[in-house]
């Protein structure tokens, strides 16, 4: 049987592909889990739709993630920070204190997105990277300091 994937499958191939296989696999494995179609006009025009529609939010989600990494690139938070002798951090400062910090400024970015590989312990200056899409990413200056 002529069967088109609907997405992408280890087995067989990546979404959009038009592949022979077995009837009995397409009609109880693939067709029930929903990762292909029977290869007719009718379910390869709506393959090409649902690519073009896919494609559209990508480039709607891409240009959106630009605009927000310019407008972070020139951003500054500050956490103050209770502090020991020596100037010794009492706790740490996570990515999600950082991603709190971001959203009481009105941008709406997840914990996921802050790339801290360490929590901060120590008062400083710090650039914090944080990725906005696969594509993209920009830096938030983080000032820590004791209060």
């Amino acid at each position: 049987m002529h069967v088109i994937l609907r997405r992408d499958f280890e087995a067989l191939g990546k979404a959009g592909e038009q592949i022979e296989v077995k009837d009995g696999y397409a009609r109880n494995y693939l067709f029930p889990q929903n990762i292909a179609l029977k290869a007719i006009k009718k379910n390869i025009k709506r393959l090409e739709e649902e690519a073009r529609l896919r494609d559209l939010k990508k480039n709607r989600a891409l240009i959106k993630s630009k605009e927000l990494a310019e407008k972070l690139k020139s951003l500054s938070i500050t956490i103050p920070v209770k502090v020991g002798e020596e100037d010794k951090v009492f706790g740490s400062i996570t990515s999600q204190e950082i991603a709190q910090q971001l959203q009481e400024k009105g941008y709406e970015i997840d914990k996921r997105q802050v790339l801290l590989e360490t929590p901060i312990k120590a008062l400083g200056i710090y650039d914090i990277p944080i990725k906005l899409h696969p594509d993209i990413s920009t830096a938030v200056k983080l000032w820590v300091i004791k209060v």
